[in-house]
């Protein structure tokens, strides 16, 4: 079967959804995690954007050995030479190039006509092939684009160098049937078209863009450009996990194949959920919490006579966890510990090893039984230098609805000890924590959930900071929610160098 190329654009476009920022350590681990997957190329970011961008693309060229890293660049010379710049370590690089095409946005963004539009998009191709060999050219909007323009600027860009051509739903507007039309119609009549890759790049505007990703790959399009989770602008993206299963559970009806690892598609999917607060749905595909469980009693009578009854999908095959008998408690060992690490596919040196099962001990101090959950999410905790450290907390409620929080804060060797009001005790230990270290830290957005269904589950906080133009994202986990908030926050204090 023919092969089709899975291009995960979590660190480029997946940033782009409201309230996420990813910092270069950030991006370097969702990198390797992406490159355990299987994906064929991790576009990295949007280099002339800013310098932190342009760090965290280069930081991410540097990091990864086996898979195409991707720099975006718009239609201009200073844009290349930063992309270019950025991927001077990249083993495999790649520069995206995109200009719109599409007549609202020609007469009222760009203020080109087509004619021109040609002219600049061939004259960029040509010179970023004289820096990277492998060019990507996307045609912004290329939906509502005329489609004989779309086929006369295709040719000319193959032409002028360009390997992949990119042909993009970009505001989520076309149907299946029309998109798959679309890509049919440029594929069949760009003379040069077998010279490059056609690709898919799909938005959820409309709640489609998984099966407006597939209806262009019926089309021919052997690259699909995703994000983990399905984040990205506005509604966000085709979701790689779904595009991997469906082609991995319908193979026969699609005839391709993809390089994901479909085992590591859980773990990295809890883990971009760690890295950028957003919480993956219950019901969410594939990977929500509701995908493998059955209420129906009828349901419930089938899949114990026949799994296959009601699931299409093995929950092995994306890698989510399961007890095989196996419970770890207050009793339980490092060898046990040990064992189920590798049993569900967690591979670390010693010294994490024994970092995570101190933590393990101290939740069976608090808890019988430690969960499967409970276990995933405390190896998914992310490493952070911690110059400050949670020690301890006490709250009380006041009569004025208010709440006072004393909190205890390690700074290397010594114990802080801060006094705050607030509304609610969450509020105040944020408010002495700010006190602190002395700076004003904004609350752009806090969630909280339970990491299983049980009654004891550990609790999850999720806290979106902001420190001057700088925003991070941040979790903490703990039985105590009020713990786990503050956790999370001493977390942001450390990302940001305090």
């Amino acid at each position: 079967m023919e092969k089709v190329k899975i291009f995960d654009t979590t660190l480029r476009d997946g940033e782009q959804t409201p309230r996420v920022s990813l910092n270069m350590n950030d991006k370097v681990m969702i990198a390797k995690q992406l490159e355990k997957l299987g994906v064929d190329i991790i576009e990295a970011g949007f280099p002339i954007s800013s310098d932190g961008d342009y760090e965290a693309v280069k930081a991410v060229s540097e990091a990864v050995e086996n898979v195409t890293v991707c720099a975006l660049a718009r239609c201009n010379k200073k844009d290349i030479d930063r992309a270019a710049e950025a991927l001077i370590n990249a083993k495999h690089p790649r520069i995206h190039v995109f200009i719109a095409t599409s007549d609202i946005h020609l007469k009222y963004k760009l203020k080109m006509s087509k004619e021109q539009c040609v002219e600049k998009a061939v004259e960029m191709v040509a010179y970023a092939k004289t820096l990277v060999d492998d060019i990507q050219f996307s045609a912004e909007d290329a939906s509502r684009s005329d489609k004989d323009f779309l086929v006369e600027i295709f040719e000319k860009v193959i032409e002028a160098g360009a390997t992949t051509i990119n042909v993009p739903d970009t505001v989520g507007y076309a149907q299946p049937n029309e998109y798959y039309d679309l890509l049919n119609y440029v594929i069949t009549n760009t003379k040069n078209s077998d010279k490059a890759t056609f690709s898919v790049h799909c938005h959820d505007d409309l709640g489609i863009s998984t099966a407006n990703a597939l209806s262009g790959v019926k089309a021919g399009a052997r690259q699909v450009e995703c994000t983990v989770n399905g984040i990205g602008e506005r509604a966000g993206n085709s979701s790689l996990e779904e595009i991997a299963m469906i082609l991995d559970t319908r193979s026969n009806y699609y005839n391709v194949t993809t390089n994901i690892v479909t085992t590591e598609i859980y773990k990295t999917s809890k883990l971009i959920s760690a890295i950028t607060g957003v919480s993956i749905a219950k019901n969410k595909s594939v990977v929500g919490e509701n995908c493998f469980l059955h209420e129906s009693g009828i349901h419930q009578d089938g899949i114990l006579k026949n799994r296959e009854t009601y699931e299409i999908m093995n929950p092995d095959k994306v890698g989510i966890p399961k007890n095989n008998g196996l419970v770890l408690g207050k009793h339980s060992g490092r060898h046990a510990f040990n064992a189920f690490l590798k049993q569900h596919g967690f591979e670390m040196e010693e010294e994490e090893i024994q970092k995570y099962f101190i933590k393990f001990k101290e939740l069976t101090d608090k808890k019988k039984y430690v969960t499967i959950d409970d276990i995933t999410s405390l190896v998914g905790e992310l490493p952070y230098n911690e110059n400050y450290k949670f020690h301890s907390y006490t709250s009380s409620n006041n009569d004025d609805g208010t709440a006072t929080v004393y909190l205890n804060i390690l700074h290397g060797n010594d114990l802080i000890t801060k006094r705050a009001i607030g509304n609610g005790q969450i509020d105040a230990a944020f408010n002495a924590l700010n006190s602190i270290v002395d700076k004003e830290i904004e609350v752009l957005d806090f969630e909280i959930n339970a990491v299983s269904s049980l009654s004891n589950a550990l609790g999850e906080a999720k806290v979106l900071l902001k420190l001057g133009d700088n925003e991070i994202s941040t979790s903490g986990l703990d039985l105590d929610i009020i713990k786990a908030s503050i956790q999370a926050y001493v977390q942001g204090i450390n990302k940001f160098g305090i």
